[in-house]
């Protein structure tokens, strides 16, 4: 089970919710929801997944879970999402047994899914069709953003449906941002993961380059943390990557299928991503290792 720490939630009134897909970051974000005092349906692919989240989280509002994402759908003001990729998202979304084919008029849909700035605007413009509203809004933070309800999250779509979205969302976010019209979010997602690669394999790279220079890393990094080489990267994996740790969270094979949707987009609009492309090539090298599962700052093990 992957449950939540303890969050001081704001005040919201209750909502009648839906959450598909509780994988490592859907399990604890619909878990901060149902002990915010929304009452919760939830779908999994995996029925025993969902089985198990109710039972975990049986003491708020009654939590149901339904076989179909039509069915968690079904009466819900907001049907919340977080699954794999663009295929997963339209399986979940669309179809006969789809949660669109579920939602009344004037509900709402937000994607916590990194996914296609397509696919955002495809699946904004069905909702539309049906007199729904749709938010692409993929988050950063990890699997312990989730879990301590911490999550930054970048939301494209319109005005209206993104406020009377923010106040259930904060059960499970620090920050809860509208970037612009739909697709917006799953671009700054982009953004965000171009800043995460190039700060990663120059972390790693200095690491290398000074245990070979004979240096105390762990002293190395304490004492540049304290000047303008700080950052989230250096403070909180540095150490790890030191001690060769490489199990905290978002995994090689996620990174490399988020780059993947990077360098799609830099194809379309013409940016030159030099950098990004190469680290991507670097990830291949950790997955040739077997590091398929390891988190990103398993760079590092390509320069041993």
């Amino acid at each position: 089970m992957s449950g939540i720490n303890p969050k001081t939630y704001e005040a919201a009134p209750s909502r009648k919710v839906a959450f598909l897909g509780l994988g490592v970051m859907g399990y604890p974000m619909a878990g901060h929801l149902a002990r915010a005092g929304h009452q919760v349906t939830v779908y999994n692919r995996t029925a025993s997944k969902s089985i198990a989240w109710c039972a975990e989280f049986a003491g708020a509002a009654a939590p149901k879970h339904a076989a179909t994402p039509r069915g968690a759908a079904q009466g819900a003001d907001i049907v919340f999402c977080c699954v794999g990729n663009d295929d997963d998202l339209r399986a979940v979304t669309l179809g006969a047994e789809g949660a669109l084919a579920g939602m009344a008029p004037g509900a709402i849909f937000v994607d916590h899914t990194t996914a296609s700035a397509d696919v955002a605007r495809e699946l904004f413009a069905a909702a539309k069709h049906l007199g729904l509203q749709f938010i692409d809004a993929p988050v950063s933070g990890g699997q312990a953003g989730a879990q301590n309800g911490q999550l930054t999250v970048m939301c494209g779509g319109e005005p209206t449906a993104f406020e009377a979205v923010r106040p259930v969302a904060m059960a499970f976010a620090r920050a809860f941002t509208l970037l612009g019209a739909s697709g917006a979010g799953q671009l700054t997602k982009m953004v965000n993961q171009i800043c995460i690669a190039g700060m990663v394999q120059g972390l790693a790279e200095a690491i290398a380059f000074g245990a070979k220079a004979g240096l105390n890393m762990a002293q190395v990094l304490e004492v540049i943390g304290k000047g303008a080489a700080q950052s989230w990267q250096m403070d909180n994996r540095g150490k790890t990557m030191i001690a060769g740790q490489f199990d905290f969270g978002f995994a090689v094979d996620w990174m490399r299928k988020d780059l993947g949707l990077v360098l799609d987009e830099a194809r379309r609009n013409g940016a030159q991503l030099p950098v990004t492309a190469l680290v991507d090539q670097f990830y291949a090298d950790v997955q040739q290792l077997g590091g398929q599962r390891w988190d990103t700052s398993s760079l590092i093990k390509r320069l041993h």
